[in-house]
């Protein structure tokens, strides 16, 4: 009966996870990971694995310190740093040359960008994990919350190659033209969410 309850906890909170990034709602978080991933195509899968894998490790840090509450921060200023998180990796995607995109460094800046953005991400997790059951039992429902999060994500990623592969190697748009547009567009999207969002 115990693992019949564990498992129902899991799925229950796995689901959770899923929604709170599959939702109109976490537009911004999809906008991040949207932006993230757009220099690279199909075929650079092994460069998203690690790019994903340090968004993860970020908001995960974040996610489990904030949940069992080692830190506190205004949540307020949490949901106005998020868009300012899309802002600078859309900048940063503006800003890249050709050889930067065909022929990326071993560590590109990107990488960072995902780790760090990430440990705020995670702060916004937490804030709807908390609000959603407190802290009884909270580190395997955290733990099948967080799974849900990054399926949701790995969906997004898998959505944003497709559509890239689609208008860069099938309809043969220039690469850094295809990044920079759509990039442009995620900027003025997170621009006005920042504004809308300034807590003063």
């Amino acid at each position: 009966m115990k693992t019949l309850t564990g498992m129902q906890d899991f799925n229950l909170y796995f689901k959770l996870g899923t929604e709170h990034i599959l939702t109109p709602e976490a537009m911004d978080h999809i906008l991040f990971v949207t932006a993230l991933c757009l220099r690279y195509l199909s075929n650079d899968w092994k460069k998203v694995i690690v790019l994903v894998t340090a968004f993860t490790i970020g908001h995960s840090v974040t996610l489990a310190i904030s949940s069992l509450g080692y830190v506190h921060f205004s949540t307020k200023w949490i949901e106005f740093l998020i868009p300012l998180t899309i802002v600078a990796t859309a900048i940063n995607n503006l800003l890249q040359k050709v050889q930067d995109v065909e022929h990326p460094s071993k560590l590109p800046l990107i990488y960072f960008f995902a780790l760090f953005f990430g440990l705020i991400h995670g702060m916004a997790y937490a804030t709807t994990f908390i609000s959603l059951e407190g802290r009884e039992g909270l580190v395997p429902h955290l733990f099948a919350f967080n799974l849900g999060i990054e399926a949701a994500q790995l969906l997004v990623v898998a959505v944003v190659l497709t559509i890239s592969y689609i208008f860069v190697q099938r309809m043969h748009l220039p690469r850094l033209w295809w990044m920079r547009v759509v990039s442009l567009l995620i900027l003025v999207a997170a621009l006005k969410m920042a504004y809308e969002r300034f807590p003063l």
